[in-house]
Formats: structure tokens, C-alpha cells, sequence
């Protein structure tokens, strides 16, 4: 896989058929996962696309760009449906709810906007956070949405009540937190500039475990489909894989990256993907390379 810009993330569709990167030259790459052909480059953002990510149900996929809006895609056609627009700065995170209804965007304006996926309505905006809003994920139940920031903090916001929206404030990390994630059985992870990775129970903001072994930034974290893996990226040449409980060891994967921008599993877990500032996506470990067929 080769872009020629830098790749600020990636994606891949439920089915495992498609991945999605996007970068820096304002567009969207659809490629064949199996075949590593472009398929195509959607247009239509007027800034660098920041980040990209599938529903779950397969029928969408979303952008985030420094434009100021978030673009919302059918998956098969590859029409943009919607332009959400809302944020008066650039937008650094979207993720969708489990059943793919809700769609949660976050930026530089410091507020988190939850969107209606089937009218790109607004249904409410979160505000607390004390600067940009750098990522973003939905439990696997749907009843909470994390939200980390610049401001060193990530808020678990309960959705079990629209109309009044309590959050649980998460504090500890000494850095801006550039990447959160739920494990499919629901734990909470964060990392940070601060070169760790926090592991969280969201339901009470308990500090379950930190994570060390970074030596620079964390830029990016996944899960595999089973919860028992967990794969870092950070701002060098380095990628982490994480076995989870009881044994938490953590393995350092070699790779021919400049700087491992971004990482994400197929959802069968068998690939673990990365993405690079010299602007080509490599697979990783667990099965044959993105180029071979399945």
C-alpha cells in the first residue's frame, strides 16, 4: 500500500474486504485489503483528513478533517451521504455507536458533537473538556462514550440519559491523551505523550493498571476482535503488542516504518496493521501479508 502523504489513520470494514487510510493531501483511499489495488480517492474535504472509521454494520464509514466537518460515506458506493457540520475548528476524532446509529465527533473546539448516522442531525453536544479532543470511542453497550483531550484528561460521558448526560472525569496521565479504546469486554484504555497506557474500569473511573514500555509518544491503540490483545503504536519506529490479563507481558514487533503513525486488527483479529509517515501501510505477525489472498 503506498498513499505518496502521510497517513493519519486507518480503518478496516467489518467484512475485512476494505481498508480505509486517509491523509494530509485532503483525501480518502479506498483499498482492496486482499489485493492491496487503490480502489478509489474520495474528494470533497478541504484540509487534511485527520481520521477515518467504519460502522459497525458495514453501510457507512466517516471522516474527520481540519476543515471543520465530518463526512459521512456509503460503504458501497462510496457517495458522501452528509457533511456534518458543526465544529467551528478542525475535527480530530469520529466513532460510531455499536448498533450504528450515533455518531460521536470531537476536535480542536474543544466539544464533543453526538450525531444522528441516518439524518446527520445533531442530537446533543458534550462540553467540559479544557482543550482539543484528540480521540474518541463507544463501550461496546453503548451506555458510555470516552472522549481524551490536551487537557490531559479522558471524561466517560453516560448516555443512558440524553437529556441529562452525566461523565465520570479520568485523571492521571501527565500528557495530552492521543488515543482511547474499549476492549470488546469493556475496558477502558488511554495513551498518552506521557508514554504510558492507562487500563480504566468505566463504570466507576477505577484505575485498573498503567502500561509502560514506550519511549516517546503513544499515537494509536487497537484491540483484536477476542479483547486478549491489544496493539500501541507510538512517535518512533516501535509497535507494541499487549497480552492482556493474567500475564500482561508485551512484545516489541519489528517493523520498516519511519514512525508508526497508526495501527488497527482485521476484525478477525488474524492482521495487525500499521501506517507510517513515509506514507505506505504494512501488514504485521498473525497471518500473510495484505497482498496475498485469504
Amino acid at each position: 500500500f503506498f498513499s505518496g502523504y502521510l497517513v493519519n489513520s486507518c480503518a478496516f470494514s467489518p467484512d475485512t474486504r476494505i481498508l480505509l487510510t486517509c491523509c494530509d493531501d485532503n483525501k480518502v483511499y479506498v483499498w482492496g485489503a486482499q489485493t492491496g489495488n487503490l480502489l478509489r480517492k474520495l474528494k470533497g474535504h478541504k484540509g487534511p483528513v485527520l481520521f477515518c472509521r467504519f460502522s459497525p454494520n458495514g453501510r457507512f464509514f466517516a471522516s474527520a478533517s481540519r476543515d471543520c466537518t465530518v463526512r459521512l460515506w456509503d460503504a458501497q458506493t462510496t457517495e458522501c451521504l452528509q457533511v456534518l457540520r458543526g465544529h467551528s475548528r478542525g475535527v480530530e476524532t469520529v466513532s460510531f455507536s455499536p448498533d450504528s446509529k450515533q455518531l460521536a465527533s470531537g476536535g480542536w473546539d474543544r466539544k464533543a458533537i453526538l450525531w444522528e448516522v441516518q439524518t446527520g442531525q445533531t442530537i446533543t453536544q458534550l462540553l467540559g473538556h479544557r482543550d482539543a479532543i484528540q480521540s474518541s470511542d463507544f463501550s461496546p453497550n453503548s451506555k458510555y462514550l470516552a472522549t481524551g483531550s490536551w487537557d490531559s484528561t479522558v471524561q466517560v460521558w453516560d448516555l443512558r440519559t440524553l437529556d441529562k448526560i452525566k461523565k465520570k472525569i479520568l485523571e492521571g496521565h501527565k500528557g495530552n491523551v492521543s488515543c482511547v479504546c474499549f476492549s470488546p469486554s469493556g475496558f477502558l484504555a488511554s495513551g498518552s505523550w506521557d508514554k504510558t497506557i492507562r487500563i480504566w474500569k468505566p463504570e466507576t473511573g477505577k484505575l485498573l493498571t498503567k502500561l509502560l514500555g514506550h519511549l516517546t509518544w503513544v499515537k494509536s491503540m487497537a484491540f483484536s476482535a477476542d479483547g486478549l490483545r491489544m496493539a500501541s503504536s507510538e512517535y518512533s519506529e516501535m509497535v507494541i503488542l499487549t497480552i492482556f490479563p493474567p500475564s500482561w507481558s508485551l512484545a516489541t514487533l519489528p517493523t520498516v516504518l519511519e514512525v508508526a503513525h497508526v495501527c488497527a486488527f482485521t476484525p478477525d483479529g488474524k492482521l495487525l496493521v500499521s501506517g507510517s509517515a513515509d506514507h505506505q501501510i504494512f501488514g504485521e505477525g498473525t497471518a500473510d501479508p495484505l497482498a496475498q489472498p485469504t
